[in-house]
């Protein structure tokens, strides 16, 4: 079957060029030389019509966007497969975590004992007996009602919430994480916001309760596919590797 077209390009003499092939004319609409607007003609037909009308485009427009909608799909997919961060690194980064947090108590004990809070005396005493019995129930809350020791283990519950909330709603990741470059994200891969932080958070405290049956809320990161804690099952989060 023959082809032809009206160059607009030629200001004098016969415009028309052919006779070609459709896929000399699919080429022609590749490099532009052919617009939808191009006049065409092929054997057979009764008339000469703008290319854009002809089945030959439709059926070639049909084919891109095929085409188009697959490399999507397959770079959707591609951008889908995830390096999820597993038990051990997310362990040896919690406990970076607390170690700042653990920092920032000392010297919020510190300023308690200097303000005259904190009865160092009595709380050492209290200490003392603790270590020396560390199974004793009487022992811990002897050493929890030492005068100030409530005032001082709410400031760090303060401290260790603000640290938490802030990395994880500004940047997605704690200071832990970012040197094992984890960053954390909604189940639709996306950034958090600090209302799903917030969520994270109080799921993970939920989750510390589980320590007491064997920290399974923590050991089911070994055996999810997508590397998972149960705090991150609550919230719908995921711990991942930085591309």
């Amino acid at each position: 079957m023959s082809w032809f077209f009206i160059d607009e390009s030629v200001t004098e003499g016969d415009r028309r060029q052919g006779p070609y092939s459709l896929d000399e004319i699919y080429a022609f609409v590749e490099s532009g030389k052919i617009t939808d607007d191009t006049l065409v003609w092929k054997s057979g037909e009764a008339d000469w019509k703008p290319w854009k009308e002809t089945t030959e485009a439709k059926a070639n427009a049909d084919r891109d966007e095929l085409l188009k909608n697959t490399i999507d799909l397959l770079l959707k997919q591609s951008q889908e497969k995830k390096h999820y961060a597993g038990f051990f690194v997310r362990l040896v980064a919690y406990v970076i975590d607390n170690l700042v947090v653990s920092f920032f108590c000392g010297i919020a004990f510190l300023v308690v004992s200097q303000m005259g809070l904190l009865d160092l005396g009595s709380l050492a005493e209290q200490a003392q007996a603790f270590l020396d019995a560390p199974t004793s129930t009487e022992a811990l809350n002897n050493l929890m009602d030492a005068p100030g020791m409530w005032d001082f283990m709410f400031i760090c519950t303060i401290l260790q919430t603000i640290y938490f909330l802030f990395f994880t709603g500004k940047f997605s990741s704690t200071p832990g994480k970012m040197l094992f470059r984890l960053r954390i994200e909604s189940a639709q891969g996306e950034k958090l916001n600090w209302g799903l932080a917030l969520v994270r958070y109080l799921a993970s405290i939920f989750t510390q309760f589980t320590l007491m049956l064997y920290g399974l809320g923590y050991i089911i990161v070994c055996i999810d596919p997508k590397r998972r804690a149960l705090h991150d099952w609550i919230a719908r989060t995921r711990v991942v590797y930085k591309e």
